[in-house]
């Protein structure tokens, strides 16, 4: 309720519908067709992390989700973004953090908090030396290697324009063509792939 209410008090978001459980979730979502789905990590029965891969396995379009979390550094919280949530925001949030985060997945921006997902990382990632072996993240070009690390680091196009004396143009293009060999939806997924597969260790 708390949440409906901040987010029906601005003029350009509206609460299409709401769900107690993830079963209820999935149905709904694939019904009303919303453009970002704030989705509790913690529920009964189905979760906020099986929800997801739900909607991203089983919609053409799915919605843009945006994990709901008590603790940042809950481990549910990693396996959601590995699940295709778009980033995660604490409930303790202020209000206009809250519909900022909205906004900005709508958009189509990654909601990451580096360091937050650093240490979650940390925990779950296996600890590799970063290589440039076999696999999507050995395709990338030297480049295009140096813009995921800055990604990992919670660079914006502009802030990574800026390191690498680029124009932004420039690198929205890495970045498309790192989405793209990396088979990532967004920056929070190829984020996750670069730790898991050790190119950028957690630390």
């Amino acid at each position: 309720m708390g949440l409906r209410v901040v987010i029906d008090a601005e003029p350009d978001l509206t609460v299409v519908g709401e769900a107690a459980s993830g079963a209820e979730a999935v149905p709904l979502a694939r019904e009303l067709r919303p453009d970002v789905v704030l989705m509790d990590v913690r529920m009964p029965g189905t979760d906020g992390i099986r929800a997801t891969e739900e909607l991203m396995a089983t919609m053409d379009e799915p919605p843009k989700v945006l994990v709901v979390t008590t603790f940042e550094h809950d481990d549910h919280v990693y396996d959601a973004l590995r699940a295709g949530a778009a980033g995660f925001l604490l409930k303790r949030a202020r209000a206009e953090e809250m519909v900022q985060a909205v906004r900005l997945v709508a958009r189509g921006d990654s909601l990451l908090f580096p360091a937050a997902v650093r240490e979650l990382a940390r925990r779950q990632a296996p600890a590799r030396r970063p290589e440039r072996g076999p696999g999507p993240v050995g395709r990338l070009t030297g480049r295009e290697g140096e813009v995921l690390r800055l990604m990992a680091a919670g660079l914006s196009n502009a802030e990574i324009a800026g390191r690498l004396v680029v124009s932004p143009e420039t690198v929205k293009t890495h970045v498309g063509a790192v989405l793209a060999k990396l088979g990532a939806r967004d920056r929070t997924q190829a984020v996750i792939a670069a730790y898991e597969s050790g190119f950028v260790l957690p630390g």
